[in-house]
């Protein structure tokens, strides 16, 4: 696992920091879009030095309607299966990274509390990667997060960055 070896313990300031040089490493680019972290994975990343080289940009997709406006959400996913969804997640990431013309997209949506949301437990979230090549494709992962907003907004973070990380570290045992 990424945090093993690089030694992160978890902190998304240092995982955000070794992506960001792995990414600069491939000549690749990625962005986000943002639900529930509401920016914080953007911000994460870009207090790291150099991240301009590789970090396109994010959309903040908080209200339903923009999830489909800006990140290209299909409305009837929307519409059938709401925002907080592992296809939802996945078209965030697909969204992310046409829109901002990256190599990856990264996507997070969910809860964040402290109250569900269309009957859906806070700490239900749904992390998402789309990359680049020949059988990449994207992937999500669901996620039950405990705490209170701030654990698992930080922890949805630390959680799409090691995702982020682990695909990375595949595309570039594949080339």
């Amino acid at each position: 696992m990424w945090c093993r070896r690089c030694g992160c313990d978890g902190r998304p300031e240092v995982l955000a920091s070794d992506i960001v040089h792995l990414v600069a490493r491939r000549g690749e680019t990625f962005a986000t879009a943002e639900s529930l972290t509401g920016g914080l994975v953007a911000a994460t990343v870009v207090e790291v030095p150099g991240a301009s080289a590789v970090f396109r940009g994010g959309l903040v997709v908080y209200a339903t309607d923009l999830k489909h406006a800006l990140a290209g959400v299909p409305e009837d996913l929307l519409a059938a299966r709401g925002p907080v969804d592992p296809d939802v997640a996945l078209a965030l990431a697909a969204g992310a990274r046409r829109r901002c013309a990256a190599d990856w997209g990264l996507a997070t949506t969910g809860v964040a509390g402290p109250d569900p949301q269309n009957g859906i437990a806070p700490g239900t979230v749904y992390v998402a990667v789309d990359g680049p090549g020949e059988g990449s494709g994207g992937e999500v992962l669901r996620l039950e997060v405990p705490g209170d907003r701030a654990a698992v907004r930080t922890e949805s973070v630390t959680r799409v960055l090691r995702l982020f990380a682990d695909r990375i570290e595949a595309a570039s045992a594949r080339a």
